[in-house]
């Protein structure tokens, strides 16, 4: 198959490019060529800016499309609308954030997805992003009726990653030592690792495979301390979470999500956010790699990045080390 990549070079994008190479596909790329423009030199590569220019995709066939980078409707109609007549299949990489509540556990795909009051709005924020996932997801549709794949994953892991929403955890581990852990081992937690996330689309598209799919893992929600315990298995080093409660967190400031990434607070109306169901996709084909697999490649593929590396996920040394005093 001849496939087109919008984006191709970032993470999600790249391990497309990968999965798709490896399974002998003909790839092109559409990206402005601002990150890693020398990955992938046997890969045609297109350049423009899908919020400005889309010239360079005029006329041009290809049998399936894959969007990794549309998170304005406005923006996935264009592009959408303009290769609908020279494609066979377009699918959206979309997210779980679509969802309008998440009180129930085990959500699929059937489940309401969030609204906006004005749906014109462009700026993407924590509150709107859900809310504009789905959209775009409904003008990829409009676009190609019947010819859509809409793959809505969690929280995607694993080498390359930029948000470090899960690295923090292997690398904080690796670093020896007690560390402030929320709420209690039993937490769930609910993340897919990008590689087998892109060799299941890549066989989606394959098969020509349409409807939404949630995509999430590991097979069955992990509780945080198993995954803690793959990460010290994987870094050979001791194991020493201080738990610490909801209430303690939040009385001291500390984000979920982002300064203690995959931790969302304990709360009635977020009983199914790590319990999503990907049964569907599990029926489609999905299947994952064992989690002390993700653990050791994300640490190794951590070790690489400079020493003076800008974290954007995790709690600091600083803040840490005073909330383990306030607990001991």
């Amino acid at each position: 198959m001849h496939l087109l990549i919008l984006g191709g070079t970032i993470f999600v994008g790249r391990h497309l490019v990968e999965a798709a190479l490896a399974r002998g596909h003909t790839l092109t790329l559409f990206n402005r060529g601002q990150h890693g423009p020398e990955l992938f030199p046997e890969v045609a590569k297109l350049r423009g800016d899908r919020t400005a220019d889309l010239s360079a995709l005029n006329g041009r066939s290809f049998d399936a499309v894959i969007d990794t980078c549309g998170y304005v409707p406005r923006l996935v109609r264009a592009s959408a609308e303009l290769l609908a007549p020279n494609v066979g299949h377009y699918s959206f990489i979309s997210s779980i954030s679509v969802y309008a509540e998440y009180a129930q556990v085990g959500i699929d795909e059937s489940a309401p997805v969030g609204t906006l009051a004005d749906p014109t709005v462009e700026e993407v924020t924590g509150e709107s992003y859900g809310p504009l996932k789905a959209l775009c997801e409904q003008a990829a549709e409009a676009a190609l009726p019947g010819r859509a794949l809409i793959i809505r994953p969690g929280l995607i892991v694993g080498p390359d990653d930029p948000t470090d929403r899960f690295t923090y955890w292997p690398v904080r581990v690796a670093r020896g030592g007690p560390f402030i852990a929320p709420e209690q081992p039993g937490y769930l937690v609910q993340y897919i690792d990008v590689r087998d996330l892109a060799a299941w689309t890549i066989s989606m598209v394959e098969r020509g495979s349409t409807g939404v799919y949630n995509a999430t893992g590991p097979a069955a929600p992990q509780p945080l301390g198993e995954l803690l315990a793959d990460c010290g298995a994987a870094a050979g080093v001791p194991v020493e979470p201080v738990w610490a409660s909801a209430a303690f967190l939040a009385e001291h400031g500390v984000q979920p999500w982002s300064e203690l990434p995959l931790w969302v607070a304990d709360a009635p109306e977020m009983a199914g956010f790590s319990q999503v169901s990907s049964a569907k996709a599990v029926a489609a084909g999905l299947r994952y790699r064992p989690t002390h697999a993700t653990v050791a490649d994300t640490l190794a593929w951590a070790a690489t990045r400079p020493a003076d590396h800008a974290w954007r996920a995790g709690l600091s040394a600083e803040k840490e080390t005073e909330l383990l005093a306030r607990l001991s």
